[in-house]
């Protein structure tokens, strides 16, 4: 995605900000913010947000599961399923 038509400055944001919401909530493209010709800030939608959110806690599963996996703190399918059967046996 490219982003040179999102980057807009500061005072911008300050006099099209319903324009930037609908338009964040429709095209659901973020906007880089600049103050003083630095970038300063991202605005995005909620749902963007909220996709962001849930996609970094599974990485973040995924990464302790490597972790783990690395450390050797994890069993084979073979000790679960023999596990399994002795629960099932009770």
């Amino acid at each position: 995605m490219k982003y040179s038509s999102q980057i807009k400055p500061i005072s911008y944001l300050k006099s099209h900000t319903a324009e930037i919401v609908r338009d964040l909530t429709e095209n659901r493209k973020p906007l880089l913010i600049t103050q003083n010709g630095e970038a300063k800030l991202v605005v995005i939608d909620v749902k963007s947000f909220e996709e962001s959110e849930e996609t970094l806690a599974l990485l973040k599963i995924l990464a302790l599961g490597n972790r783990e996996i690395e450390q050797e703190k994890f069993r084979t399918i073979d000790e679960v399923f023999a596990e399994l059967d002795t629960i099932d046996r009770s």
